[in-house]
């Protein structure tokens, strides 16, 4: 087993890939983040780092818990939006995956606060999942680049990918009725 490593180590080495997911958000929620990618990096990092002494056994594991910060940061953006004067109405306009898992229906009106609450009672449910759904869906990894840093199949991620999308698809139906 390795030694931990120090969350500020891993931050400083993984900080062009970290702005580089971000970024990805942008391009995924057509731009409904008024947060650059160097924000929305920093401020996972102030989260995460917060008057706290954090070590990692490894990358996968500091990816992890950056990609539930990212998702946290997200979620209350989206809360706050809808708080705005107006109902802020805050909604994905795309993700065919997100769409899928709700069933077929329009993804236009699934609500990112939703899917927060719903991934974190996946996380209650099999924390795995909902590792597979923050690092795919939230961080933009490939499930190739997540096997990799699990140390398992593609196809076992791949495997655990369909099972969150039942398990969310059945928690989000009834957004739909």
């Amino acid at each position: 087993m390795t030694a931990p490593r120090d969350a500020d180590a891993l931050f400083a080495d993984l900080y062009s890939e970290l702005k580089r997911l971000a970024g990805g958000h942008a391009q995924r929620f057509d731009g409904a983040f008024t947060l650059s990618p160097t924000a929305l990096v920093h401020e996972a990092w102030l989260q995460m780092a917060m008057g706290r002494t954090l070590d990692f056994v490894d990358r996968a594991h500091f990816l992890s818990y950056a990609s539930r910060a990212i998702r946290g940061i997200l979620i209350d953006y989206a809360r706050n939006r809808k708080a705005e004067k107006r109902g802020g109405g805050f909604q994905f306009t795309s993700l065919d995956d997100v769409q899928h898992a709700a069933g077929g229906h329009d993804a236009a009106r699934l609500d990112l606060v939703r899917l927060g609450d719903a991934v974190e009672e996946l996380s209650q449910l099999d924390a795995r999942l909902a590792e597979v759904v923050d690092l795919h869906f939230f961080c933009g990894f490939t499930f190739e680049e997540i096997a990799a840093q699990r140390g398992v199949s593609e196809r076992t991620v791949l495997r655990d990918w369909r099972k969150a999308r039942l398990l969310l698809g059945d928690a989000l139906k009834d957004a739909f009725a």
